[in-house]
Formats: structure tokens, sequence, C-alpha cells
């Protein structure tokens, strides 16, 4: 099997074949592990309900770790090697020697959950919906597609992506599992029909719903991947409290919580259960800030933003929260530590990440008084109802705030209402909005910061970050791209037009007998638990 990670920063040769062999990778990491065993029914928590079932029109993980087993993809993510790219629905693909066309197979004999064949038409529907969204309907990873012009089914086993210029990510966002394939018949009749309804094509077929309860998939006998899946089926029981979905874990009621687990809690499961529990903490590819709405005031001054992120201690923060909520490492707008983050010593640089607070505090509070603020002001942070980490780390940030002499009012929403009032009409002057993606991809984490861009939340527009953000994606050039993303960092930070607050680390805590698991550094990727069994019920 053969892929590559970056095509960006490879030279371009005069074509390219990308065999990626559906199950390869899963069988040889099943059969080095114990011998699978059949049947049972996969036990997890989870912290909210989904504010709906429709992978495309949704960022949560309420939604995706629900339905991902219910789907297919384009590609995905390997399961067993982050972030190396195989294939799912498709089973090879080619890239054109002036990288404008990217062709792919797709493997016959695939059905949907009604009976139905899967084909490329059906392919080239699910990405004209996420590409060119029809009206009513919302693509909130549109502009991760922006070099794409067009999606074409030649014929009912092929799809071929045309460009208007190289993209040095497109095979990382076609790998995204938020592209689930939906059914052509049914986006025909009405583009919003998966908001409420579920046909996939996934190892998994929707059993049941309830709002606030349960949410229960069952096993598809005839998943295109033979012997799959392991399982009888899954079920989630949803929570909004950490201290709920530990105790479930804790007492056996619950097998897994993909998510998170606080370190505290970990170890009170760990002193109860010992060896019969196994935990996975890996770095996560999300970082927890404040969304601040640029067109009200007094946040469209750039004073007042400045103040309010120089107010906040991030490196304190991390000490205290990590144990609370797994927040931990000080880091600009991609994670510390990769190759396209921005290096500590610009970080340090910028307003609210330099380590003397006494002078950040001082800076903040005359900002504050040049914006007509000397005795400070008072503001309304909104937040979703989901404590880890949600709720913890806004706690810490108003308590910072006063600091400066500001008052912060903390209003907790229901997912649904928090996204409508952050993604969707602007309805905050402050709230929390982090920015979780299924990838380090910087496509994927810097969109948000263009103008028009359904994640951007703040509503800012600055045409020198679009640009930037223009050239890094089409860039392939390596050494050009980093160049360009670290000055779209340095912008956004600047002129506070978001203000980061930490990265996120993660507790995947399971039963041991729960097997062939594999966390990677977020909770989207590796969710189809095609290749999951349990060595007893």
């Amino acid at each position: 099997m053969t892929s590559f990670r970056s095509w960006g920063s490879r030279t371009l040769f005069a074509a390219v074949t990308l065999v990626a062999l559906i199950g390869l990778a899963t069988v040889t990491a099943v059969e080095a592990a114990d011998t699978p065993r059949h049947g049972g029914i996969l036990l997890a928590v989870i912290g909210a309900d989904p504010p709906s079932l429709d992978a495309h029109q949704e960022s949560t993980f309420a939604t995706l770790q629900l339905v991902a087993p219910l789907y297919s993809t384009l590609l995905q993510t390997d399961p067993y090697s982050y972030p190396k790219i195989i294939g799912d629905a498709a089973t090879e693909w080619k890239i054109s020697p002036d990288a404008l066309t990217y062709t792919f197979k797709i493997r016959p004999g695939i059905k949907f959950h009604d009976g139905s064949l899967l084909t490329a038409a059906d392919v080239k529907a699910t990405y004209d919906k996420l590409l060119f969204p029809p009206a009513g309907t919302r693509s909130i990873r549109k502009n991760s597609y922006s070099a794409v012009t067009s999606v074409e089914a030649p014929d009912a086993s092929t799809v071929v992506f045309k460009l208007k210029h190289p993209s040095a990510s497109l095979l990382e966002n076609l790998a995204s599992p938020w592209n689930v394939i939906y059914p052509k018949k049914y986006l025909d009749k009405d583009p919003n029909y998966f908001m409420k309804h579920v046909v996939g094509s996934g190892p998994f077929k929707f059993k049941s719903y309830t709002p606030g309860s349960t949410f229960e998939g069952e096993r598809n006998p005839d998943y295109f991947i033979k012997d799959r899946p392991y399982l009888n089926g899954y079920k989630f029981f949803i929570s909004t409290e950490t201290s709920v979905r530990a105790a479930a874990i804790r007492s056996g009621r619950a097998y897994i919580e993909f998510r998170d687990i606080p370190n505290a809690e970990v170890e009170a499961i760990k002193k109860t259960l010992g060896d019969k529990v196994a935990v996975q903490q890996t770095p996560m590819t999300g970082q927890w800030g404040i969304a601040i709405n640029n067109t009200v005031k007094p946040f469209s001054d750039e004073r007042v933003r400045k103040a309010l992120t120089l107010g906040l201690d991030r490196y304190t923060a991390g000490r205290v929260l990590f144990p609370l909520a797994s927040l931990r490492d000080v880091g600009g707008l991609l994670r510390p530590g990769t190759e396209f983050a921005m290096p500590e010593a610009e970080l340090q640089r910028l307003p609210g990440f330099g380590k003397d607070m006494e002078k950040n505090r001082a800076e903040a509070k005359k900002l504050l008084a040049e914006a007509g603020y000397p005795n400070g002001l008072k503001v309304v942070l909104k937040n979703r109802n989901v404590k880890l980490p949600y709720q913890d780390f806004a706690v810490f940030a108003i308590q910072e705030w006063r600091k400066i002499g500001v008052e912060a009012e903390h209003r907790p929403l229901e997912t649904a209402a928090w996204f409508a009032d952050g993604r969707d009409t602007g309805n905050f002057e402050l709230i929390i909005g982090p920015t979780v993606e299924a990838s380090d991809d910087p496509d994927m984490f810097l969109r948000r910061y263009t103008t028009g861009d359904a994640q951007n939340w703040g509503r800012f527009s600055d045409p020198v970050v679009d640009d930037l953000f223009s050239r890094q994606s089409r860039a392939l050039d390596h050494g050009e791209r980093k160049k360009a993303i670290l000055q779209l960092q340095k912008t956004v930070l600047e002129h506070a037009y978001y203000m980061p607050g930490l990265w996120w680390s993660r507790n995947v805590v399971h039963w041991a007998k729960v097997k062939n698991y594999v966390a990677p550094p977020n909770h989207y990727a590796n969710q189809k638990l095609q290749d999951v069994w349990l060595s007893e019920d």
C-alpha cells in the first residue's frame, strides 16, 4: 500500500498512482493482536446531543461519533497510522502531471442500507452538496475545496475532481471523516434530508435515537469488507455531566468514552478497576479559545480585543486546567510541535503570549483606558453546557479578566443553541469557540479565519489573511507554504481577531475487553468501529 501525507511537499511526477487496498492495514493490525471475536454490543458514553445528524452541516463530536459508523467516505485516515491516507469507497486514485485532475475508482458492490448500490453518481452528489451547497443548506467546510471547479462522474465507477490550481491539501480534505457519502436520490428530493435521517453504507445501520438518552446502531450484514464489523452493534448513552459518564465506565454500564475523561476521574477509575481498564493518552488536534464578535462594540475596537487576550495567563492555565480539563499546551493557531506551528520564541512576542503577566495586565488596562474604559467593562461570555473542557476553561478566563477590570457574565447554552448563537447568527459578544479538526492539516485549521467562512464565528474580514490562506493552500513548495502559514498566524494574533486558549490532550478510557481501537490525536478520525471487537460481553 502506498500513499503520502502531503502532496504539496513533494516534487510533481509525470503521473502518480496511489493504490489503497481497503482493509489490508486493518486486517494486519487485527491479526497481530488476539484472534477477533464476533458479537456483543459496544456500550459508550457521549457528552452531548447532536444539533442534527448531517455530518456535512455540523462540526461537533456529538454528531460525528454517533453517525460515523453508519457511513462510508471516499478516503480515510488509516486507523492505525495517523496521518496516513488510505481508501474507503475509493480503491485507487491518480493525480495528473499538472496536479489539476484527481481521478478515483469506486469499489464495486458497495450497498447503501436501503439496498441500492453506491456509485460515482452518489459521490458526485455528495461533493456537489459540500462544494456547491444548495440554497437553504450550509457547508461549513466549503472553503477547504476552493481549488475545485467541478466534480464529474464519467461512469458508475469513476469520479474526477477538476481543479483551477494545485491544492496542497486536497487528499487530506477528501479523507475527512465528515465527508460521508449520501445516496443521490435522497439529496435530489431534499438536500437537508440527512439532518434527521440516516441512509449510509457503513459497517453499521441506524437502529434508534432517543434525544437526551441513547443512540444505537446495529451490524450491517452486507458491509463491503468481508466479516466486518465484528460487533453486533453499538449504543451511546448521552450525558453532559462528566461525573455521570465517568461513573458509567467505572461501573461497567459503559465500556468507553471516545472524547476525554479528565485526569482526576481517570485516576479514580484506575483505582477502582485496575487492569480491567486501559487508558490511551494522545495530544489533540484541538485548541480551546474564545471567539470575539468583531462586528459589535466594543469588540470592533482592536484595543479591547488585545486587552482581553493580554489578560489571560495561559501558562498558569495549563498547570491548573490540565488535571481538571486536559487543557495543557500553549500554542498559536496550529498544534504546538507540528511542522507548521509557530515557534515558541515568535509566539511569545505576540499579544497575550508573553510570560510576564504583570506587564501584560498593565498593558491590558492601558489599552482599555485608551478605548474609553478606564474603569473596566462588563461583558457576556456565552458557552456550551458541556463541562469538559468548556466550562472549566470559561471559569478560569473569567477569573483572569477580573484582574484587568473586566467582569464577565457566564451563560452556558445547550449544544444546538450554542451553535445557533455562535456559528449561525452571531448573537454573542464573546463565546467559547474551540478549533478542533480531524487532522493537523493547515487548510482545515486556518480556513476559519477567512472572510465569510462558516467557521469564522468572529465575523472578521482581513484581505491580508484571505490572501495568505489562498497562497499557502496552493503552494506546492514546502518552504513557501510554511512562510505564508506563519505570517497568517501572526496577522490573526497581532490583531486579536480570535483569542486562543490552550491545546487539548485526550484520555481515551476503555475497558480492556474493548479490543483493536487505536486513539488518533482527535475524536473524529477512526470512529467507524468496523474492526473493534469485545473479548467478552
